[in-house]
């Protein structure tokens, strides 16, 4: 055990190794994060049409919403499925020499 006049040493690792973040840790090495702290200035479209600017953690010009499909009516809600998932395309007929009639391209020939 130990006495009064006796303290236990304390043991202090060096900087380097020190557990907490300040800016010695980060002089070191890297700092060790996810994300960087970079935001950068983008305008956000809502569904109404209105405009915000805020910072975004991506560079990109403009951010839309979503719209909720729920709150639309039914004739435009199967309207913009349409426009997202349009039908199988339409088989398209191979054409063929016989119908074409060879006096109105003679001009081309080479003689």
């Amino acid at each position: 055990s130990h006495s009064v006049l006796y303290p236990r040493a304390v043991s202090r690792l060096p900087l380097a190794a020190s557990s907490r973040s300040n800016s010695n840790r980060a002089a070191v090495s890297h700092l060790h994060r996810q994300h960087y702290g970079r935001l950068y200035p983008v305008l956000l479209v809502g569904i109404d049409g209105s405009t915000t600017r805020l910072r975004y953690r991506e560079p990109r010009r403009i951010l839309m919403l979503p719209l909720d499909s729920t709150t639309l009516p039914e004739a435009e809600r199967k309207a913009r499925l349409r426009r997202h998932f349009p039908g199988k395309p339409k088989p398209r007929t191979e054409e063929t020499f016989e119908g074409i009639d060879l006096e109105t391209y003679k001009q081309f020939w080479k003689k």
